[in-house]
């Protein structure tokens, strides 16, 4: 009995091993709760795909609040109000540059009136004497400085026409460039020194950004370019001309570089001086395509003026239809395409046409003059105007 009562304790301790095993297996392996149809039921795709649905449905409603607005759009700006400026810009240039070229025969003729008679008073007059002692009477220093100033004089002297004329656009792009280092003028910089077709003030930046450079490196490169080019175009042009067409083409090349970013929606900021550059290097090597050119870190190259506005014009079309984003290619274009048509067309049609508005102008300087010239003599009103380049 004893024996049988130990074994029946045996079997009932096995027995509920055996039970708390199974449930821990049970519980442990994914294979039993698959088969309970308990189980099955709860992790039924559909059921849950459902409730999920469902939640997420519910929680807007829940919440009481909507989801986030999408994004505004934004409308891509006019640009009648850019094309009226360019087209008034470019008129009222060229007639001023008219009546500056005027304006400055006129003074060259009482100018050398004046010379003349102050050379016959100054004839056979001793007047050595006296500016020795006046020189002996200065101090070292006044001295230095006059020796200094006589210097700045000569050189200035021994420049041609063409860089006079760029001096003055060289120190404007340079106060411009120091003004971009004041932080306190950043914002005013950055709303009318550059271009951009999104912002609100689009037209005056048009002219601004022509003289506006960020980057030195950038500033010196334009300018020794323009600085280059000087020379020729002025003699092909005269400086008044000139003036005209660099401003306008730098208005023209912007105007080209907002329909390009308004029909691409990239809308970004840009400056500097390349459209304008461009049109004066496009006008000379249209003009003189034969001309030879090299570069300045390689001076053993060579080519032609004809072929570099070729390549220039190529690249820069490459950029425009590829997207690069260095430089904007769209304002070069504009640019080099502008002077080349004035120098093929324009000039016949704008510079050559600019008789009634001097004659207009000479006869409110002078309305008793019946008719003078500016020298004076008689003569047709209009004639001290187109005494210019043609």
């Amino acid at each position: 009995m004893a024996w049988r009562g130990c074994v029946m304790k045996w079997a009932k301790t096995e027995f509920i091993r055996s039970n708390n095993t199974t449930s821990r297996s049970s519980r442990l392996n994914p294979h039993n709760q698959q088969r309970c149809s308990f189980r099955r039921e709860a992790k039924r795709p559909d059921t849950k795909k459902g409730n999920v649905t469902q939640e997420t449905k519910a929680s807007p409603s829940e919440a009481g609040t909507p989801g986030p607005p999408p994004p505004p759009k934004v409308p891509r700006p006019t640009l009648l109000k850019p094309l009226m400026f360019t087209v008034g810009f470019t008129g009222c240039s060229f007639g001023a540059a008219a009546i500056l070229q005027y304006e400055t025969l006129k003074s060259r003729v009482t100018t050398a009136k004046a010379e003349e008679e102050s050379e016959k008073l100054l004839q056979g007059s001793q007047d050595m004497v006296y500016w020795h002692d006046w020189w002996n009477k200065l101090s070292g220093f006044q001295r230095q400085l006059l020796l200094l100033v006589s210097m700045v004089d000569d050189f200035w002297s021994s420049l041609t026409e063409g860089q006079k004329t760029v001096t003055g656009i060289i120190a404007v792009n340079a106060v411009v460039l120091c003004c971009w280092r004041i932080p306190s003028m950043q914002r005013s910089m950055i709303k009318y020194f550059t271009s951009n077709p999104a912002s609100k003030t689009r037209c005056l930046p048009m002219v601004l950004s022509c003289f506006s450079h960020y980057s030195i490196i950038h500033m010196v490169a334009n300018m020794y370019v323009l600085w280059t080019f000087s020379s020729g175009i002025v003699s092909l042009l005269g400086k008044e001309q000139f003036l005209a067409l660099y401003l306008s083409a730098g208005v023209i090349s912007t105007m080209v570089s907002y329909m390009c970013k308004t029909a691409t929606g990239r809308l970004h900021p840009s400056l500097g001086a390349s459209g304008a550059v461009m049109a004066v290097l496009a006008a000379v090597c249209a003009k003189v395509p034969e001309a030879k050119l090299g570069i300045i870190f390689l001076p053993m190259i060579t080519f032609t003026a004809g072929n570099a506005l070729k390549v220039l014009v190529a690249i820069d079309t490459a950029g425009l239809i590829l997207g690069w984003r260095l430089f904007d290619h769209a304002a070069h274009l504009g640019g080099a395409l502008f002077g080349v048509w004035y120098v093929a067309y324009g000039h016949k049609l704008i510079w050559r046409k600019r008789e009634p508005l001097v004659k207009l102008w000479h006869d409110m300087r002078s309305p008793g003059a019946g008719g003078s010239r500016p020298g004076g003599g008689p003569g047709v009103s209009g004639g001290g105007g187109g005494a210019g380049p043609q």
